[in-house]
């Protein structure tokens, strides 16, 4: 990105986070929680924890980036989409390291292990409160829509696009865990798919969507190509989260490497190995892949063999041409919406490629 973007998104961010921690400081007080409860602020400590504990916020720039698109004046309702944005987003991180039993995420305790260590003796109560706990901030990212302070038809058409948004997720999950059931080795359109439902329409479309509604133009009317740049960007970020879980460095991103190795996951790196490998090499990751207690050295032999292949530099090289193929979606928008805008989007795809967590 050139310098005028990335000072605009971080002027979004930090903005953002602190509204953001304001809602989380009042939140206690909006709960109808019982006068004796004890675990209601708690739980709602550890969402506020998860929720400001890093994150770039793209989701929140997408959101303002797609209101210029339309316009460059103030916009209500945009905190009111955001909130909802990043609460979905903690429902999502919450769920997901419960599914994957994480222990850490953003260089802190995941809430299902917080919950472990709270109640070490009592594991079922560990487990349902870190699902309550999902639960209760996919609630709230409705909330904060149908309370906002905006005409009704807007409101209600916010509500739509979160829930549409939700319901791809949740199906997008049960087709990434339906995914590594398959004895045979996924093709690419079946991982494309998987990533376009479980990140792209939440993480991308959505937000677009909100955006454009805030700013008073109709979403519908550009419905197929919005599908498309998300899905392309989708593609691009689920490569590189992708890559990242074998390839990337610990420190940065703040979760450990192998993770999908141990979990048998068909990922795209874990599929792009698999058919790059042979001999005694695919037979040493096929050995690892699906065991808990594979080891550091374990997983940095598979790194090596990975890099030894070429598994490293294709998967970038695949990066870049889907990122080319969202920019040039994104180009043709240049005589409908604000060049400003638009140039954020031809811009968006390569960085999501590039970055470095």
């Amino acid at each position: 990105m050139t310098e005028q973007p990335l000072d605009r998104a971080a002027r979004i961010e930090h903005r953002f986070n602190a509204r953001f921690a304001e809602y989380f400081d009042t939140l206690g007080t909006a709960l109808d929680a019982p006068a004796f409860s004890r675990f209601t602020p708690d739980c709602v400590g550890l969402l506020r924890d998860l929720s400001l504990r890093g994150g770039k916020r793209m989701r929140v720039v997408l959101l303002h980036e797609a209101a210029r698109l339309v316009t460059a004046e103030p916009v209500d309702g945009l905190d009111a989409a955001a909130l909802s944005i990043e609460l979905l987003q903690t429902h999502g991180l919450v769920h997901d390291d419960l599914i994957d039993d994480s222990a850490t995420r953003r260089g802190g305790p995941t809430t299902y292990y917080a919950y472990r260590e709270r109640f070490p003796g009592r594991p079922r109560a560990a487990l349902g409160l870190t699902v309550l706990a999902g639960d209760l901030a996919l609630a709230l990212s409705l909330r904060v829509l149908l309370e906002a302070e905006l005409p009704v038809a807007v409101r209600q058409a916010m509500v739509e696009v979160q829930t549409r948004a939700a319901t791809d997720t949740f199906v997008g999950q049960i087709a990434d865990l339906e995914r590594d059931f398959t004895a045979a080795v996924p093709d690419a359109e079946m991982l494309h798919d998987v990533a376009d439902h479980k990140t792209a329409r939440y993480s991308v479309l959505a937000p677009m969507r909100l955006g454009l509604l805030a700013a008073g133009a109709e979403p519908g009317a550009h419905e197929d190509e919005l599908r498309r740049y998300a899905r392309l960007v989708g593609i691009c970020g689920q490569m590189r989260d992708d890559w990242l879980d074998l390839f990337g460095d610990e420190g940065t991103t703040g979760k450990p490497t192998g993770g999908d190795i141990r979990e048998g996951r068909h990922t795209y790196t874990v599929v792009r190995l698999l058919s790059a490998v042979s001999g005694s090499e695919r037979d040493f990751v096929d050995r690892a892949l699906g065991d808990p207690a594979c080891t550091p050295e374990t997983i940095a032999e598979i790194r090596a063999i990975g890099e030894r292949a070429g598994v490293a530099d294709r998967m970038r090289a695949d990066m870049r041409q889907y990122a080319e193929r969202a920019r040039l979606v994104a180009q043709g928008w240049r005589p409908r919406w604000r060049e400003d805008a638009v140039a954020f989007f031809e811009l968006l795809p390569r960085w999501s490629v590039e970055r470095s967590a």
